[in-house]
């Protein structure tokens, strides 16, 4: 019995460290701490990546303006013009005359009216020989769209003039030009609408914006607007002859202007 009782003794402490090491295995954390703390980071790491600020151009846009659409004896002309920092960088036609022969004119005098009026950074360009309408009715629609660009820059700097001080009194004395649209004269053949420019109490620029189309009107429009035109100019109110063999186009013109001018003050 003393022999056996070491033995056993030896046996049991045996038992118990192996035990003791199995229980340690088995309370051992299945994943790495230190692993999980990266994966936990990566989420807010990405987070931070699509929060990087975005900034804006910041540069000042372009404006894009359209002319009246001006009625030709072949058809209608309507200019588009693109500015920036005050200058034109584009001029087209977004409306011209189509159909036959007009197609061929179109195509050879638009591109060069609108290289011509970016040059120009006006509407004194010349006439497309062979398309002396469209040309005409090209340079209309310019100019109105001109004018509604010079309109656009003096409605934004009346707020600056206005505390001048003395300057401004000065400055009120050369009244800036303004665009008076008068009345619908509605004639036998169609409407009559005439705008005026008015600058310094004379009439500075005439161009009807409605007028007869169609069948032989088209003619009488292309023959009388353009002397109506000038006339109005030059005369300085509504005191004009007619044109003969376009009366009723005349008579509605002529009342058209002085609405025109009863608005813009006489």
């Amino acid at each position: 019995m003393r022999k056996s009782h070491p033995i056993r003794r030896v046996v049991l402490a045996t038992a118990a460290t192996v035990s003791g090491v199995v229980l340690l295995l088995s309370l051992k954390p299945s994943s790495d701490p230190a692993s999980a703390s990266a994966a936990g980071a990566a989420p807010s790491a990405a987070a931070a990546g699509q929060e990087s600020p975005q900034g804006g151009t910041g540069a000042a846009g372009t404006t894009t303006v359209d002319g009246d659409a001006t009625q030709t004896q072949y058809g209608v002309v309507q200019v588009r013009l693109t500015v920036a920092n005050g200058k034109i960088t584009q001029a087209q036609a977004i409306q011209a005359p189509k159909g036959g022969t007009s197609d061929q004119k179109t195509a050879l005098s638009v591109p060069t009216l609108n290289k011509e009026t970016v040059a120009a950074q006006s509407a004194n360009i010349d006439s497309v020989s062979g398309a002396t309408y469209t040309s005409t009715g090209y340079k209309q629609s310019l100019q109105s769209a001109l004018d509604k660009l010079k309109e656009a820059a003096a409605s934004s700097s009346s707020g600056s003039s206005s505390s001048s001080g003395s300057s401004s009194s000065s400055g009120s004395a050369q009244a800036q030009a303004k665009t008076v649209t008068g009345q619908v004269a509605q004639t036998q053949y169609g409407p009559v609408q005439v705008r005026i420019t008015v600058s310094g109490g004379k009439i500075t620029k005439a161009e009807a914006v409605q007028a007869p189309s169609g069948g032989t009107s088209d003619q009488k429009t292309a023959l009388s607007v353009p002397k109506l035109n000038q006339e109005a100019v030059a005369a300085g109110n509504a005191s004009i002859d007619s044109v003969s063999g376009a009366t009723y186009t005349s008579t509605g013109y002529k009342q058209s202007l002085q609405s025109a001018l009863d608005q813009a003050g006489g």
